[in-house]
């Protein structure tokens, strides 16, 4: 018996293949689409008609090559060209020049097709892109909290690739493939009922069947080549921690296992092989023995005193008989392709449509704002985990300009306060009032406004860093953030770059350190010029110095704006106007530092438990 650690090294990976299923919801969802076509309907419209005309012509070449083809046999008028006079054909080179005209009108009809739809896809795709990230920037925090970041951009992102082929390419390739086997079968009918019905009881059934022989054997390659991967992680995990290997002496350990991941990829190719064979014959014979079946009826109904079928006909059938076939082995995959389309279709219209912060938050209210805070009986749980307190009856006061510290053990609740202050979430219970005015009432980005945020572990987009300084204040200008750089500390630092403000930060300001991006944060605090603040431990992961240098511009920032210090080293709130020892989602303790030290609670131990002299 294996291992658990054998059977998990020998799992393949298996990738998320989401199977669509379509039900009336879902293409419901779906129709939505239809609303971004809708401003290129006319268009959209013109190209449906370019393809109606390119279909038609192709379903003339079939009937044209067997003009072509039995032309020259000497054989009798084809009865079909006597009954609907397509054209009048003397010989073999009016066919021939016809065949050209019509090459020449599908060409024309084909390039505006494709350039139309082209146009109209992308349209209306730069509107479904647009509608979706605008959806999403205004999604509130706990739809974040829920849907993993990467999955969201990387969903939208197939999906929207999904649809974009399907738009340009897959729709009109279906709709031409069931008009070419409309129309083949009503031709073929004409020509001679018997050959059709013999066609159409064998090639279509062969080739379907073909089809899904050929997925059967796709599904045993994909298993061949998910064990291959498996082996081949077996590998790498081995010689990334070759010390581990030798140091345990576990060479032998690991070669049996990887002998098992190449004997299983052995078995499936082998297993593989023997099925592809199968295809191989049945292709061979079923296949390509089905149509020698009919080109033999057919040849059989052209002999005789009095035959059946003229020449021109037989050919002609024969080449409907093959366009048909081609088009009965590509609909399974179209169809499939559109099904994946209408999935995607779903998935961005759910998202188009839910409710953002800008449905969710209705307040209108925008009064002037001085800072004035009051948190009045607050209680709070996340959506996700309803039925865990993370605050529990939270009621506190902050004048204008008053600095409050928020001290406590990790999970108190105290970043919690802070995302409750900028209406990331709303309270279960009880209330908060911004000035008098509760936080439901008040225009959610008048509020945000008003609130700067400097956090622990600051995020830099990638750009320069006048970009990331002018983040806080999209219209300042450059004499401003040069005066906010200068505030924040951060113009030394920056004056030694070779590119100074125009200094690229690099992915998430990979290219600058901890200390540097706390400062371009403090940079972009000040020039937004907030009337509360929220610091959420900003120098807890620095080193001494940057510390020293980060504080000093905090420091800076607070004057003369109410402030909400969130820390664990608390040397840097030891001045504060007041501290709130949060424990539990309850506010244990609160007061200066001076009071609560001598009340000697959890805050005089937290203070001894981290050296700082009490005097």
């Amino acid at each position: 018996m294996q291992s658990t650690w054998d059977k998990k090294m020998l799992r393949p990976k298996k990738k998320k293949t989401e199977k669509v299923k379509l039900s009336k919801d879902s293409i419901q969802k779906a129709k939505g689409i239809f609303n971004y076509l809708r401003p290129y309907r006319f268009a959209f419209l013109i190209g449906w008609v370019f393809l109606i005309l390119s279909t038609s012509v192709g379903l003339i070449f079939p009937f044209m090559m067997g003009q072509l083809l039995g032309g020259g046999s000497g054989s009798a008028t084809s009865s079909l060209s006597d009954s609907i006079k397509l054209i009048n054909m003397r010989n073999i080179n009016d066919v021939a020049i016809a065949l050209f005209v019509l090459f020449a009108a599908q060409s024309v009809f084909s390039y505006f097709r494709v350039v139309i739809f082209t146009n109209v896809t992308e349209n209306a795709l730069r509107d479904i892109r647009k509608a979706a990230f605008s959806k999403l920037i205004y999604m509130p925090m706990d739809f974040f909290n829920q849907n993993k970041v990467g999955e969201l951009t990387s969903r939208i992102s197939s999906d929207i690739t999904q649809i974009q082929e399907t738009l340009k390419t897959t729709i009109a390739e279906f709709f031409r493939q069931i008009v070419i086997i409309v129309g083949g079968i009503a031709f073929i009918l004409i020509f001679s009922w018997k050959l059709a019905l013999i066609m159409l009881a064998t090639v279509p059934v062969m080739a379907v069947i073909a089809v899904f022989f050929g997925r059967f054997i796709r599904k045993l390659s994909k298993k061949a080549q998910d064990q291959a991967a498996t082996s081949n992680s077996i590998i790498e995990e081995a010689l990334t921690g070759i010390s581990n290997v030798k140091s345990f002496t576990n060479e032998v350990f690991i070669l049996g296992h990887y002998e098992k991941a190449i004997e299983e990829i052995r078995s499936l190719n082998v297993k593989s092989g023997l099925w592809r064979g199968l295809f191989v014959s049945f292709i061979i014979f079923c296949l390509f023995g089905a149509i020698v079946f009919i080109i033999w009826r057919g040849l059989l109904m052209t002999q005789g005193p009095n035959p059946e079928l003229s020449s021109t006909d037989f050919f002609s059938f024969i080449m409907y008989t093959i366009m048909m076939g081609a088009s009965i082995g590509s609909l399974p995959d179209l169809y499939a392709s559109i099904q994946k389309s209408i999935g995607a279709t779903e998935n961005l219209m759910e998202i188009i449509g839910r409710d953002d912060e800008r449905q969710l938050y209705n307040g209108k209210e925008k009064p002037t704002i001085t800072g004035a805070v009051e948190f009045k009986n607050v209680q709070f749980s996340y959506p996700q985990r309803s039925d865990i307190s993370v605050l529990k009856g939270i009621s506190f006061e902050a004048r204008s300009n008053e600095t409050i510290a928020l001290v406590g053990p990790s999970g108190s609740g105290k970043s919690t306060i802070s995302s409750l202050l900028l209406n990331y979430y709303s309270v279960s219970d009880g209330q908060i009032l911004i000035d008098n005015v509760s936080l439901q009432q008040l225009e959610i980005e008048h509020l945000r406004d008003h609130i700067a945020i400097v956090p622990q572990e600051v995020i830099l987009f990638a750009g320069t860093i006048s970009e990331n300084i002018l983040f806080g204040n999209t219209n300042a200008t450059q004499e401003q953030i040069e005066e906010a750089a200068k505030k924040a500390n951060a113009w030394e630092f920056i004056k030694s770059f070779p590119e100074g403000l125009n200094t690229q930060v690099g992915d998430r300001g990979i290219q600058l350190s901890g200390g540097q991006k706390q400062r371009i944060a403090i940079a972009r605090a000040i020039i937004k010029d907030p009337t509360i603040l929220i610091l959420d431990e900003a120098t807890s992961a620095l080193d001494s110095e940057s510390e020293k240098l980060v504080q000093d511009a905090l420091d800076k920032l607070m004057v003369g704006r109410t402030s909400f210090v969130i820390a664990h080293r608390l040397s840097t709130i030891m001045n504060a106007d007041k501290i709130l020892v949060i424990n539990q989602g309850i506010i244990a303790e609160e007061g200066t530092h001076e009071q609560l030290i001598q009340a000697k609670g959890i805050y005089f131990n937290l203070v001894e438990m981290q050296g700082i002299e009490v005097n």
